[in-house]
């Protein structure tokens, strides 16, 4: 009887998860005013039409543009996140308590207060008009050196690096060769949040981004349509095509995202 309560519940739970993709395929094969009108449960006959709409458009500028911002600014946040993370769990040296608790601070200060500043900086800096900002504000993530910090404390001996400094090693080689090995699980876990929190950021490319051909995906989508009409099939469609990266993205890291997950849950 348990398993068949279990098996039910992940089956309500997995329609439940599975709806959301069903309704956005079903709306991108329709028009604006059959989805105002409840018809967003059953398929359209505007797909072609939508997908034209949407590849006339700078869609495919966007994509690329998307590309390029997510995935610079995946490897560079992991890559500092995790040389960070490293140093504030395995070394000692002064000031590394108050150096940790202002990362940790830094964690609590809302977004929009941050932004005013952030803005403010790249502006001074003359790079607004200009993708440097959207890769340079996940750089300095304070989410990710805490998430390695933790992963690091809990899944890599104290030992092992004792013993790779007695046989001779420097610290780039025990970082390279011992460290980021055991600690991969963690780096895709956060390659996947970082990246998918960029490829989503909408808020920073709107404020700093005025020019077409800079645009990223969702500036791309939210501009679809008309002055007097919003195309919210083809913007559908356009969704549609921005979420198939991150779905491939899932897949095939699924099995490190969840021992990234586990693994890091469990505290020295």
């Amino acid at each position: 009887m348990k398993k068949v309560i279990t098996a039910l519940g992940l089956v309500v739970v997995s329609f439940i998860s599975i709806m959301p993709f069903y309704v956005l395929i079903m709306m991108s094969t329709q028009v604006t005013e059959d989805i105002f009108k409840g018809k967003m449960f059953l398929p359209g006959k505007y797909a072609i039409e939508n997908l034209t709409t949407v590849l006339n458009s700078s869609f495919l500028n966007s994509f690329l543009n998307s590309i390029f911002v997510s995935v610079t600014s995946t490897i560079l946040c992991v890559l500092i996140c995790t040389m960070t993370g490293y140093s504030l769990a395995k070394y000692n040296y002064k000031f590394k308590k108050l150096f940790y608790a202002f990362i940790i601070g830094t964690m609590m200060v809302p977004t929009q207060i941050g932004l005013i500043g952030y803005i403010m900086e790249m502006r001074f800096f003359q790079l607004n008009n200009t993708l440097i900002p959207l890769i340079l504000i996940w750089i300095a993530n304070p989410f990710g050196v805490f998430w390695m910090v933790q992963y690091i404390k809990s899944a890599v001996p104290q030992d092992i690096i004792e013993s790779a400094r007695i046989d001779g090693c420097n610290e780039l080689r025990i970082f390279i060769q011992i460290i980021l090995p055991i600690v991969k699980p963690a780096m895709v876990t956060l390659s996947l949040v970082i990246f998918l929190w960029s490829w989503n950021n909408y808020l920073l490319p709107l404020v700093m981004i005025n020019k077409e051909e800079l645009f990223t995906i969702p500036l791309s989508i939210q501009s679809l349509g008309s002055y007097y009409r919003t195309d919210y099939g083809a913007r559908m469609m356009g969704l549609l095509i921005a979420i198939i990266p991150l779905i491939i993205l899932f897949i095939f890291g699924s099995k490190n995202f969840i021992r990234g997950l586990t693994a890091g849950a469990v505290k020295e």
